[in-house]
C-alpha cells in the first residue's frame, strides 16, 4: 500500500481549490486534478475515496479554518460593538489573506455540498455567535431582528467591500482599494442600523 506524502497532499488541495474556483464543480475532475498537480490518479485515491469525498473534505477544512479564525480574540461576552468589530477584522483578514479559499468556500456553500460542509464546519461557531447575539439582546445593545436581517446588515457591507477589493474596482470600473477609513465608515453605519 502506498503511503501519504503530506507535501503532495497539500499540493493536491491547493490545485483542487484553484480548479474549483476556475472551472466550477461541473468542470472539476479527478483526472484533470491529477494532471494539474503532477501526480497520478492513483495518488489522489490515497487521499480521497472519490471526487465527492475530495470536495467535501476540502470544503469542510476551509470552513473549519475560516470559522476558527472568526473567533480569534473574540468572546461572546464582548460588547456588541466591540464583538462585531472583532468579527469584521477577523473576516477581512482571512478574506484578504486567502482569496482563493474564500471563493472556493462561496462556490461550495452555494452548491449541493452545502449541508455536508456547513454541518461539519459551523457547529462550535454557531454556538459562540448565538451566545454573542443573545448577550447583546439581553444588554439591549442590539435591536431585536431576525437572524437573516441581522446577518445581511451586519456582514453584507463588509463582504461587498471585500469583493470590490478583490476585483480591484467598484462600480463603473472605478479603481478601488479597501482602506481602514472605508471599512470604519461602513462599520459605523452598520452599528447605527443595528443598535437601539
Amino acid at each position: 500500500m502506498r503511503t501519504r506524502d503530506t507535501n503532495k497532499e497539500e499540493l493536491v488541495k491547493k490545485k483542487a481549490i484553484e480548479m474549483l474556483v476556475k472551472y466550477g464543480i461541473e468542470g472539476f475532475g479527478m483526472n484533470r486534478l491529477a494532471k494539474e498537480s503532477g501526480v497520478s490518479v492513483a495518488t489522489l485515491y490515497i487521499y480521497y475515496s472519490d471526487k465527492e469525498d475530495l470536495i467535501k473534505k476540502i470544503g469542510t477544512e476551509i470552513g473549519q479554518t475560516f470559522f476558527s479564525e472568526m473567533v480569534k480574540d473574540f468572546s461572546p461576552t464582548m460588547s456588541f460593538k466591540e464583538g462585531l468589530r472583532k468579527q469584521w477584522e477577523n473576516r477581512a483578514r482571512f478574506a484578504l489573506k486567502n482569496p482563493l479559499k474564500v471563493a472556493c468556500w462561496e462556490a461550495l456553500s452555494h452548491s449541493s455540498y452545502r449541508d455536508d460542509i456547513l454541518e461539519e464546519s459551523l457547529a462550535n461557531f454557531k454556538k459562540t455567535m448565538w451566545s454573542f447575539i443573545e448577550n447583546a439582546l439581553e444588554k439591549k445593545e442590539l435591536l431585536p431582528i431576525s437572524i437573516e436581517v441581522f446577518w445581511s446588515v451586519a456582514y453584507g457591507p463588509l463582504y461587498a467591500l471585500l469583493r470590490f477589493e478583490n476585483e480591484g474596482k467598484s462600480f463603473g470600473d472605478t479603481p478601488f482599494k479597501l482602506t481602514k477609513e472605508k471599512m470604519d465608515e461602513a462599520f459605523e453605519l452598520v452599528i447605527k442600523a443595528l443598535t437601539p
